[in-house]
């Protein structure tokens, strides 16, 4: 790792230098951020400002990383720690001197923000609960490391036509989105041996797309193989010209679906012969030999694991806002518990595993005012303005209003699924594959552009199930809470779960949301 940190320390003046043009006016916005996004580093819409991005492959937080983020926060003052779709952690309204340097001690202390936006391979995703999920068909967190490992090692390399992503799912409830991303792991087994199904040219944002997948399966130690050949191609076919239609579902649109997995399987074999068995990678699986406290406890935050005695407590900050404070308050209490590890989840959530009954009846208790405790508490809500610079409506706000307005009217019951609200068509928070979805725009009505959400309903996630949603229109900014709870009220008088009301009473269900659709 010293050839990298060397690298890596080397760009950061000239990144100082860039950073304090752009401020001075020198440097205009979409240079900057060209620039910018591939140092982990966006300026903010104030346009005085920085957001900076950690790396953290698999989603794995470990609690070195994470009392060094707290100490960040703690130093500039930082009150919140946003936890994003993709299992990375940003530090919000820094400085440019204060991004480089968290550049730099997290370089020397190994944690790393280096590409983590941009046209570079992005945060490598994985199944949350991997190692230790009851259902899981193995751990498949090995694996994501190893990749997310094999990006940082040549990440000041890539000069790709947009970001591309990675995801490992170690079952088919495929929390980690390999059925919509660009390249996909899924764990299976055929007569007892492990292996992974793979996917390919997915993924969310405009004209989004569901991956398709290859017919072979593939041994687990081949994965990088796969890894270098959609690289490759992305290289080689990617559109470098119209950044619009840059990423790689683009590629397979323009192929067809055949074709593109043709194109790739090319790839695949050239970099097979090539490589000469260097690719194959080895891993360790961990061993969990905790021993185990039963409890009794159960509910929508406590999820026994596959150990016996042995739990994963779910947290989940409002909108993934974790106050700082409360990010201090729980390093405090996991650290001298035995083996306890915390995962960042792809629903601005974070699980804290590994737990005996006692130590989760704990964290529990220690984090039941830190966030939500209902499916709709557990939205995800994208940065969004006043923050993000390519943003277009408040989607924090949003999700804020909507909280606050069922509290007020009394209905507190979990009624609704979680929602999903992207504050711009760039569906950060993957509202085209969630049962509910927002999508922020403008829209010009009566002659006066107003901010309108888009609705979007019945999109799933999940092998074989995953679906994107449908569009049914557009509701003013500020109709969306009084839209969702007049829903979760008439699915509350009906008895019926959310899924069953709406395929069995969709006439009312499109009476609710003619109601609230401007034209």
């Amino acid at each position: 790792m010293n050839k990298l940190n060397d690298i890596l320390l080397s760009e950061i003046e000239d990144f100082r230098v860039l950073g304090n043009k752009f401020l001075n006016g020198e440097v205009n916005k979409m240079d900057f951020k060209g620039a910018s996004g591939g140092m982990g580093v966006y300026a903010q819409r104030s346009g005085k400002e920085f957001m900076a991005r950690f790396r953290m492959p698999a989603g794995i937080a470990s609690i070195k990383d994470l009392k060094l983020i707290y100490d960040f926060a703690n130093r500039y003052k930082v009150e919140s720690i946003h936890i994003t779709t993709r299992q990375a952690m940003q530090l919000h309204g820094i400085t440019i001197d204060e991004v480089c340097e968290v550049m730099e001690e997290g370089i020397n202390k190994g944690l790393y923000i280096r590409g983590s936006g941009g046209n570079y391979p992005r945060n490598v995703s994985a199944s949350p609960l991997s190692g230790v999920e009851e259902k899981e068909v193995f751990d498949i967190s090995p694996y994501a490391t190893a990749v997310g490992q094999h990006f940082l090692n040549k990440i000041y390399t890539y000069k790709l036509p947009r970001k591309f992503k990675v995801a490992f799912s170690s079952n088919n409830e495929d929390e980690s989105h390999v059925t919509a991303t660009d390249l996909g792991f899924l764990a299976v087994k055929e007569n007892g041996v492990e292996f992974f199904k793979v996917y390919i040219g997915g993924g969310m944002g405009k004209n989004s797309r569901l991956s398709a997948h290859l017919e072979q399966l593939i041994k687990p130690e081949d994965i990088l193989y796969h890894v270098e050949a959609i690289t490759q191609l992305f290289i080689d076919e990617g559109d470098y010209v119209n950044k619009s239609r840059a990423r790689i579902r683009y590629i397979m649109e323009r192929m067809g679906e055949e074709k593109f997995i043709n194109c790739y399987n090319g790839y695949l074999e050239k970099i097979k012969d090539e490589a000469k068995g260097n690719l194959k990678i080895k891993i360790e699986n961990k061993v969990y030999d905790k021993v185990g406290i039963e409890t009794a406890i159960r509910g929508p935050r406590i999820y026994p694991q596959k150990q016996k005695g042995l739990y994963s407590v779910y947290l989940h900050p409002l909108g993934g806002q974790l106050k700082s404070k409360d990010l201090k308050r729980i390093l405090d209490k996991i650290e001298v518990m035995d083996q306890v590890e915390v995962r960042l989840a792809m629903t601005e959530g974070l699980y804290i595993r590994n737990l005996n009954g006692k130590e989760a009846e704990t964290m529990l208790e220690l984090t039941s005012e830190m966030g939500g405790n209902t499916s709709l508490e557990f939205s995800v809500a994208c940065i969004g303005v006043p923050t993000c610079q390519m943003g277009i409506l408040g989607s924090q706000h949003t999700l804020s209003a909507i909280l606050s307005y069922f509290k007020e009217n009394d209905l507190t019951k979990d009624i609704l699924p979680r929602v999903h609200i992207s504050g711009c068509p760039n569906s950060c928070s993957v509202h085209e594959i969630g049962t509910i979805g927002f999508c922020g725009k403008k829209k010009k009505v009566n002659g006066e552009v107003i901010n309108v959400f888009e609705l979007h309903l019945d999109g799933n996630l999940g092998i074989g199930k995953t679906k994107l949603s449908k569009n049914y229109g557009d509701i003013k900014e500020e109709e969306v809470p009084k839209f969702l709870f007049e829903l979760a009220s008439a699915i509350d008088a009906s008895k019926k779960d959310f899924i069953s009301w709406t395929h069995q009473n969709t006439d009312e269900l499109i009476k609710i949301t003619t109601k609230y659709i401007v034209l």
